[in-house]
């Protein structure tokens, strides 16, 4: 009866959490009756909302399930990853954000392929084709991992079947993304947001004081295992032990330039909103990345030898907490989730309906149709997706790294380049995204385990920068791009400085 009841209270709260993100949906669809408002929720989000969605969304599962299961396995070697997240969102807000901004407001581009098409004069659509082939690629491997992440969470909380809570997560994702779009991406992602600052902010004091305070739970962990308070854990100062704290600090790089992350910096209202978003997002993630390896942290001693490390905070919520708390938490891991599902599919679906429907083949079609593929391609490529999770349940935190690096590698020296490079070609661009993107897939698959497990994204970003700056020397830039960069500079100002008025 315990457990049924616990059970119930569980169900009760993620029935009420479910029913408001499918308002949200419903309150948003209006906005999404275009491909703009349907795709950057017609460029009017405010700091907040854009700074809270932006880590949401590179967070994710990741972060409850996958950072949290590092946080138990390595210990406070995992604060590398900390230190390379925080540097990366700080330098994406300071650096990339608002050039982004005035160069993707310019052009109207509503997709980073849009921007990137423009900015490098593609009226081959070359750039849009290989990116759509890209993302398309690499959002099914990255929903697949959100989905794994949603299956194990109701298995632990629930004791449901893998697949069953794999089903629950996919329909409740797709139906209020397809619905509401954009906007309601970014508004339930501030609510999702929200409650993961808070389960964060919670769960490592209650861990940590239920393990007997700090002074014990550090006794107790370095008792456990001494490597675990080592700042380069159980390989020390070698170079296995520098290669992995190097691969934890490469993981923030993608901030810089992810293509789900750009969106968010597309779709707000002016760069005003971007300068007050940016301190909210650092402080954010501050919070998120140190609760979770500390929640990992005390769930070591509290739960000693589990057989899924990932599972630690699920563990840690229905054993300490009461049902009702247990059931806020679990829908704080599916918030998590589906925070990055949704933009996942978005990102996915644009590529397609903008860049290669509207763009290509068929400019003619009505916004009201567009919008309507739109809705259709969220829903079937969330099913691809679905089809990969259901048959196995998979690592989480390095499934997700492999796709995050994907993205990364193809986008993010490209971007950087084109923001701030006035020598950047359209070959060079094409060439690097291309280069980029097989060297962090091939690298998984054929080099990763002989070079220290090097993480993909650094091979990825050293090959892009090269190719793209060494094809981009062999080959002309686009007439004007200079003297638009310049203008650009002026416009935008410095990395801290404030942002001059709209009017």
């Amino acid at each position: 009866m315990g457990d049924a009841g616990a059970n119930g209270a569980i169900i009760g709260v993620l029935v009420f959490y479910f029913a408001i993100l499918i308002g949200i949906g419903w309150w948003a669809s209006r906005e999404s009756r275009s491909v703009s408002g349907f795709y950057v929720a017609g460029k009017k989000l405010p700091s907040w909302v854009i700074a809270f969605s932006s880590n949401t969304t590179g967070e994710s599962g990741w972060l409850l399930l996958g950072l949290t299961g590092m946080g138990y396995l390595v210990g406070f070697h995992a604060l590398w990853i900390v230190l390379g997240e925080v540097i990366g969102v700080a330098l994406a807000w300071a650096l990339v954000a608002r050039p982004f901004k005035e160069y993707t407001d310019r052009y109207d581009a509503i997709t980073v392929p849009d921007y990137l098409s423009d900015r490098f004069r593609d009226p081959a659509h070359a750039i849009r084709i290989v990116s759509a082939v890209i993302i398309f690629s690499m959002v099914w491997a990255y929903t697949a991992a959100q989905l794994t992440a949603s299956g194990k969470a109701f298995s632990s909380f629930l004791g449901t079947s893998y697949e069953g809570g794999v089903l629950i997560g996919a329909a409740v994702i797709f139906v209020y993304t397809s619905i509401g779009g954009f906007k309601a991406v970014a508004y339930s992602d501030v609510l999702q947001g929200v409650l993961m600052f808070l389960c964060l902010l919670v769960l490592p004091i209650v861990g940590i004081w239920q393990a007997g305070g700090w002074v014990e739970t550090m006794a107790a962990i370095g008792a456990a295992d001494p490597a675990l308070l080592r700042p380069m854990g159980e390989h020390g100062m070698s170079v296995m032990g520098v290669m992995s704290a190097i691969s934890f600090v490469g993981i923030g790089l993608a901030f810089l330039g992810a293509p789900q992350l750009l969106t968010r910096f597309m779709s707000a209202r002016d760069r005003g909103q971007i300068s007050e978003g940016g301190v909210i997002a650092v402080l954010c993630i501050i919070v998120f990345d140190i609760g979770a390896v500390l929640t990992g942290v005390a769930g070591r001693v509290l739960f000693p030898g589990l057989a899924d490390h990932e599972t630690i905070l699920p563990v840690m919520s229905t054993e300490l907490f009461p049902a009702i708390v247990a059931g806020v938490i679990l829908v704080v891991v599916l918030a998590a989730i589906m925070s990055t599902v949704d933009s996942l599919l978005i990102l996915a679906s644009s590529a397609v309906v903008r860049d290669v429907v509207q763009k290509v083949f068929r400019p003619d079609f009505s916004d009201r149709r567009l919008s309507l593929i739109g809705r259709l391609l969220t829903v079937v490529i969330g099913l691809g997706g679905l089809a990969v999770a259901l048959p196995e349940s998979r690592m989480i935190f390095w499934f997700v790294l492999f796709a995050w690096s994907g993205l990364a590698s193809a986008f993010t020296p490209v971007v950087l380049c084109s923001l701030f490079w006035r020598g950047t070609t359209r070959a060079g661009a094409l060439a690097g995204m291309i280069a980029g993107f097989l060297t962090a897939v091939l690298w998984v698959l054929l080099v990763k385990e002989h070079v220290y497990d090097l993480y993909e994204m650094i091979p990825g970003f050293a090959v892009g920068f090269a190719v793209t700056i060494g094809v981009s020397l062999a080959t002309k830039p686009p007439e004007g791009a200079g003297a638009e960069m310049d203008d650009v500079k002026r416009v935008v100002g410095g990395p801290f400085t404030r942002a001059r008025s709209e009017g």
